[in-house]
């Protein structure tokens, strides 16, 4: 909706809905906003059947999509493929795998930049589908797969995607634009070590004050990321909590916790 208040000329804010575009749209009219994919698609189905389509895939994840893959494997690309194919198929067929082998694979963000990261213990299976992975407590998203190895700087990763949303924040409602920049500097600080670790909870906190309390979903993306690194990685912001103050040697590989079940 903010594409709309742009293409009338006025600033690019996020509409409150109801009412939608469908119903009232650029100038009033009704107005149908898709994604170049959808659209794209259309032709194919409408010249091969739904039934064909729906072939495809797992219940309630039918056909394709456009996976985008990038990071760190031999061959970024994007390429379609068929719902429902494991994240490890989809690297190994498509890219060539994961730059230094499978087991140089510290995380991925399976879905585009808002969406949780999962650890490598979590990927052998991994099953890439929107009901697969909201089990997972992530997301398919935009397919926008993004591979981190064991070079990563996780904690750092997600702090620059905190500023990016930051950045984007058109500033109307006020837990996104006052939580998106709060939630980048305390991650920047504990990307260094300099914050205290009764913060990681408050850093918590504070994203679910803002997911599900904004007009558009840039509040919430701003958010996910960030409970999917303390979910997963929590011991390794403790870490460089400790080794700032010296309670230990600053070098290692990165700490991972499980999510509880």
């Amino acid at each position: 909706t903010a594409m709309l208040e742009s293409l009338e000329g006025k600033k690019g804010l996020p509409r409150l809905k109801p009412p939608f575009p469908a119903a009232v749209g650029v100038y009033g009219c009704p107005t149908t906003v898709n994604n170049v994919e959808s659209i794209a698609v259309a032709p194919t189905i409408l010249r091969r059947g739904a039934a064909w389509f729906s072939s495809m895939g797992r219940p309630n994840n039918v056909g394709t999509k456009l996976f985008c893959i990038s990071g760190h494997v031999e061959r970024p690309c994007t390429v379609e493929e068929v719902m429902g194919i494991t994240f490890r198929e989809l690297v190994e067929k498509h890219c060539g795998g994961v730059r230094g082998g499978w087991d140089n694979l510290l995380a991925v963000i399976p879905g585009g930049a808002s969406v949780p990261c999962l650890p490598a213990s979590q990927c052998d299976d991994l099953i890439m589908d929107f009901d697969s992975l909201r089990d997972k407590k992530s997301g398919l998203g935009t397919a926008a797969v993004i591979v981190m190895d064991k070079s990563t700087d996780i904690v750092r990763a997600i702090a620059r995607l905190s500023y990016f949303y930051k950045h984007e924040s058109c500033g109307q409602c006020t837990p996104c634009r006052e939580g998106t920049g709060w939630m980048w500097r305390v991650l920047t600080r504990m990307a260094e070590g300099r914050a205290e670790k009764r913060e990681i909870d408050m850093l918590l906190n504070v994203t679910t004050q803002i997911e599900g309390h904004t007009i558009c979903a840039l509040g919430d993306a701003a958010a996910w990321p960030v409970q999917g690194l303390i979910r997963h990685f929590r011991g390794e912001i403790e870490r460089r909590i400790d080794a700032y103050h010296g309670f230990l040697p600053e070098v290692g590989d990165p700490v991972m916790v499980e999510a509880a079940e």
